[in-house]
């Protein structure tokens, strides 16, 4: 093991040094940091040239200011954004954080719902579910992110902002989505004509029900969930996940999540005076989840027996989404405040920037400001990223379902949730494995057409500035991190392989 990770390592680093050297001499031809001041009508053009060249020591040959660039590079001085005077690890560090921001929930959610999806569309092959999921897909994947966005801002962003002034019923567009939802479950649910009926005449009118009560009621003015909402969504999901990944069948299990729930609701209300009276911060926040969490997992070991280890993941999956939900609550608990604040003038729904210019906002109010602004590039990269993970997972699933083992196990009386879950999805997240890790670890890089559309300035926009601004030291920082950020995501890929396959090993 050792010695794999050390040959990987001396390769990404022998690799790195090949990419910089490539990279600064292609710089070298494409950028001219002299081009402005050559076009300036200033009476002291010459001296102002000068200086520059000075500055950046433009009278060294190229490969002799490449290897001050990486001396100081591997010293910890990622040089100098000569333009703004700012150092490149100042501007960097604060890019990095916002392109994480921006890109991290847009991949956990493409991937979830890609895997899900994928996975469904595989179950329902040739049907017209599987069709209309191909074809939306392909769709997605096609079109371009800058459009994408566009479209969101005119619809979503303009669109929303104008009904939250003037709120009201669009009947039609309510019918619409319940039909939407009924057909969707329907195919997803599969069975024969009568079953599929009646999951879509319910889909269509738990649909239907939610959406015109919300609009009735007024709870897009005021959106919360409270302690209610919770202990439905939390019992709900504790008999789902204990469905999917242990069976109702086993009571210790269902038992545990059940537990798991329970606690969960009866903590909101105490929860509630903590947020109040204490002045929160993301410590307390990963501090009170890391409780929740070991005690999903004590009172998944509490109800003893042999699988005390399905007991107690389950158990953590409740406690860990029901720590999200209430915290999603407490967050909206300031959405009226927020909505008539001067700075945001009844329009929340953000088109551009990180944050509200000027809003004077607690930890709380500062999270919904966050989301309002991540509403918009986190639909648009969803929507594209999730085709792709669809795909793969379909592809990957319909070769692991005509697989001998899959026959075997289902010959041998093995239920239909045992072979997909336990044997057919681990061996159909392979092909995934050597796309997630690049996906997700190289989101440091930023997403460079959204960011620019949306006015983040993340890497991608660092990146974009730096290049048109013929700054040669944010470029090359950029083209380094991004370079190993990519060699670390190939080097997970192949743990990954090892922890999904046993019979893979990292020595060979």
């Amino acid at each position: 093991m050792v010695r794999f990770i050390a040959r990987r390592l001396g390769l990404a680093v022998g690799t790195l040094l090949v990419l910089s050297f490539l990279m600064y001499g292609l710089l070298e031809l494409a950028l001219d940091p002299l081009a402005d001041l050559r076009e300036n009508p200033a009476p002291n053009r010459e001296e102002m040239i000068a200086n520059r060249v000075r500055l950046l020591h433009l009278d060294l040959p190229w490969y002799q200011r490449y290897v001050m660039w990486l001396t100081s590079f591997v010293q910890g001085d990622f040089g100098l954004a000569w333009r703004t005077m700012q150092p490149v690890g100042v501007l960097a560090r604060g890019a990095i954080v916002t392109s994480v921001q921006l890109v991290f929930a847009a991949t956990i959610i493409a991937i979830l719902l890609g895997v899900t999806i994928g996975v469904i569309s595989a179950l329902r092959q040739y049907t017209t579910f599987d069709y209309t999921i191909t074809f939306a897909s392909f769709l997605l994947y096609s079109l371009p992110i800058f459009w994408v966005a566009v479209l969101l801002k005119q619809f979503l962003a303009i669109g929303m902002n104008d009904f939250l002034n003037d709120p009201g019923v669009n009947w039609p567009l309510v019918i619409a989505l319940s039909i939407v939802s009924g057909l969707f479950w329907a195919g997803a649910l599969g069975g024969r004509r009568d079953k599929k009926l009646k999951v879509f005449a319910g889909a269509l009118v738990v649909t239907f029900g939610v959406l015109a009560g919300t609009l009735l009621s007024g709870w897009v003015l005021n959106p919360q969930i409270g302690i209610v909402g919770v202990g439905v969504v939390s019992l709900a999901l504790a008999f789902g996940i204990t469905a999917l990944f242990a069976g109702l069948n086993n009571k210790r299990a269902l038992y545990s999540a059940l537990t798991t729930a329970v606690v969960g609701t009866i903590v909101w209300y105490p929860l509630q005076f903590l947020f109040f009276y204490v002045e929160m911060n993301w410590w307390w926040m990963f501090g009170l989840l890391a409780v929740a969490l070991l005690a999903a997992v004590g009172i998944g070991w509490a109800y003893g027996g042999p699988d005390r280890a399905v007991s107690a993941r389950g158990a953590m999956i409740v406690a860990l989404i029901t720590s999200v939900l209430i915290f999603i609550d407490r967050v909206l608990q300031t959405w009226g405040q927020y909505f008539n604040t001067a700075e945001i003038n009844h329009r929340p729904i953000a088109t551009i920037g990180a944050h509200t210019p000027g809003l004077r906002a607690d930890f709380w109010m500062g999270q919904l400001d966050r989301w309002t602004h991540l509403l918009l590039p986190t639909v648009a990269l969803v929507l594209i990223s999730f085709a792709t993970y669809t795909r793969y997972e379909r592809g990957a699933m319909l070769e692991v379902l005509n697989q001998d083992y899959i026959r075997t196990a289902r010959a041998k009386g093995l239920s239909e949730r045992v072979v997909i879950v336990r044997h057919a999805l681990r061996n159909a997240l392979m092909p995934l494995a050597s796309i997630v890790p690049v996906d997700f670890i190289t989101l440091i890089g930023g997403a460079v057409i959204t960011e620019t559309i949306f006015s983040w300035a993340g890497m991608g926009r660092l990146f974009i500035d730096s290049l048109f601004g013929q700054e040669v030291d944010p470029v090359m920082f950029y083209i380094m991190l991004t370079g190993a950020l990519a060699m670390v995501a190939n080097l997970v890929a192949d743990f990954l392989y090892a922890v999904i396959d046993p019979r893979i090993r990292v020595d060979a």
